[in-house]
């Protein structure tokens, strides 16, 4: 564990199995104070590889389960059966193996079209604040589908929901939270693997504006030691 100035703690670990295990801990930690202190837990999913991992652990860490309620940050405008989804992914995964009520997992209909998804999904939405959103980092420093160049709806009276047109990466009809709605949580902890992260979280190091960046400027970050930019730093 590493800490730096800007509010940031940086989880090294020595390879994906490692870090995917230390992270399945953490979540597993962080439902277990939830449920205990306001009788649930109100998690944000994030999609891609390196989440996928530590979600395939969980029923082996996880308990209470009908206290979770699930969200997801983003999701890609894509039919529910295309393997491309994230729900498609975390119900194969994980969801399919343990009793959450139906009820309490929160898909966005994304196969809507953006603006319709967005809009409808805002109304799914707690007026509390999540416990843990969990958030991944792209090679150009995006999180969820908040790409650099466009509005992260930082600002507070920002809608919630923000309809993607014209995304970075295909396909081009997303869905996400918006960076406050995102930043309105307990605990926030951004993944990421692999040599292909090293020149975002470099940026991100030096101050740059990115999108992840700018979201999580107090977050937890859990990395394997391929995608840190350099020599890790002396435990602290």
């Amino acid at each position: 564990m590493h800490a730096f100035p800007q509010g940031n703690t940086w989880h090294i670990h020595p390879d994906p199995a490692t870090l995917a295990q230390r992270l399945t801990v953490a979540i597993a930690r962080s439902a277990r104070e939830a449920i205990a202190t306001r009788g649930g837990f109100h998690l944000v999913v994030a999609g891609g590889g390196t989440p996928q991992a530590a979600y395939a652990l969980l029923p082996q860490w996880g308990g209470d389960w009908q206290c979770w309620h699930i969200y997801h940050g983003d999701e890609r405008c894509l039919p529910p059966e295309d393997a491309e989804r994230n729900s498609l992914m975390l119900e194969k995964t994980w969801l399919s193996k343990v009793p959450i009520p139906a009820r309490q997992i929160h898909h966005i209909p994304a196969e809507r079209g953006a603006e319709a998804a967005a809009r409808d999904y805002a109304t799914a939405l707690p007026a509390h604040a999540f416990d843990l959103v969990l958030l991944g980092v792209g090679e150009d420093g995006h999180t969820a589908s908040l790409f650099p160049g466009h509005d992260w709806g930082m600002e507070k009276g920002s809608p919630a929901t923000i309809a993607i047109l014209d995304a970075a990466k295909a396909p081009p009809q997303r869905v996400s939270l918006s960076g406050w709605r995102l930043r309105y949580t307990r605990e926030m902890f951004f993944l990421a693997a692999g040599s292909g992260k090293r020149p975002a979280l470099a940026a991100w190091l030096r101050g740059e504006a990115l999108p992840a960046a700018t979201v999580g400027t107090t977050a937890d970050i859990w990395l394997d030691a391929a995608a840190w930019p350099g020599t890790p730093p002396t435990p602290v």
